[in-house]
């Protein structure tokens, strides 16, 4: 749910947003695609603004969800419901309003329509039936992650990413469609509620434990959580703060790393090895490994990888 805030007094947002978009075009008897924000009010553009003051009536996921949005931007309009369970039933009416040659908004309750919300068959409907659809873009919990994930190596590698969204909540399909997903090229975007993300987190621990994963939790919003570990951690890190468990989540799947990705030596520092071989010599190796972590701030993954190789190394002859 998205916190509104207070607008100063004598400021009107469908004003400033008509002074930045009134004189570009928006064609009558047009479904107009417009995204939301995912949690923080500021993201909203001024053209979606623009529209959704300018527009003959707005279908929505949750005419409870829209009100509250538009009585913040103090807009006040026909309210269509048109969610997942009458899609194809309500379309109908939209296409009777744009054939009158009304303008016709479409809005999810956050984020970008018909990607994992609805939208879609309303979209494809309109479009068979020739009325121009306008997509306004704005929000998507998918990209926003994907821009803080780092992931350099797919984009270089012309790997790309795939978008799944929510897998199946429960039962063999749940399991056949994640492996599914990991079989993609590239990094792999899915969602999960909050009640199903520990199991989620554990059936990607067993399946691709040396996976990277960016996990964002409550993206946009005040307690805003982006962190990248190995899939074999993610259950415990989840697990550690009770804080981790709660709110929306989307998570990245790293793509796979090329072999000469893969099999380059870990960019650990000399300073780093050295702690790291004092700590071996007198410690099994997955406490050194967290240890020299404390110690030195290197990354886990890359110092376990260096402790492995330091164990298989022969040791060097006494002088």
């Amino acid at each position: 749910m998205i916190a509104p805030t207070s607008a100063p007094t004598g400021f009107s947002l469908v004003q400033a947003a008509a002074a930045a978009a009134a004189h570009q075009n928006f064609p009558p008897a047009t479904l107009y695609m417009v995204a939301t924000p995912i949690g923080n009010l500021a993201d909203f553009s001024l053209r979606a603004i623009h529209v959704l003051a300018l527009v003959d009536a707005i279908a929505c996921e949750d005419t409870r969800v829209s009100a509250g949005l538009l009585r913040h931007l103090g807009v006040d309009k026909p309210l269509l419901a048109l969610h997942e369970h009458n899609e194809s039933s309500a379309a109908p009416r939209v296409l009777e309003r744009l054939g009158r040659g009304e303008r016709v908004a479409y809005v999810s309750d956050a984020g970008t329509p018909a990607i994992s919300d609805p939208g879609a068959a309303l979209c494809a409907q309109a479009q068979a039936a020739g009325f121009r659809v306008m997509p306004l873009p704005g929000a998507s919990s998918g990209v926003t992650l994907l821009s803080a994930a780092g992931d350099a190596h797919a984009a270089t590698q012309g790997l790309g990413f795939s978008f799944v969204g929510f897998l199946p909540a429960k039962g063999a399909s749940r399991q056949a469609q994640l492996e599914a997903a990991l079989q993609r090229s590239g990094s792999v975007l899915l969602l999960e509620a909050p009640h199903r993300i520990e199991d989620l987190a554990q059936r990607l621990a067993d399946t691709a434990p040396q996976r990277r994963v960016t996990l964002g939790r409550e993206l946009t919003k005040q307690f805003e959580q982006i962190h990248t570990l190995l899939a074999v951690d993610l259950p415990a890190w989840l697990g550690a703060d009770a804080q981790r468990l709660k709110g929306e989540f989307t998570q990245a799947i790293h793509a796979e790393a090329p072999p000469d990705v893969a099999d380059a030596p870990p960019a650990v520092p000399d300073t780093a090895l050295h702690v790291l071989r004092v700590l071996l010599a007198e410690l099994p190796l997955k406490q050194a490994v967290s240890l020299a972590t404390q110690i030195t701030g290197v990354a886990r993954n890359p110092l376990y990888q260096a402790a492995l190789q330091l164990r298989e190394a022969p040791e060097a002859p006494a002088p």
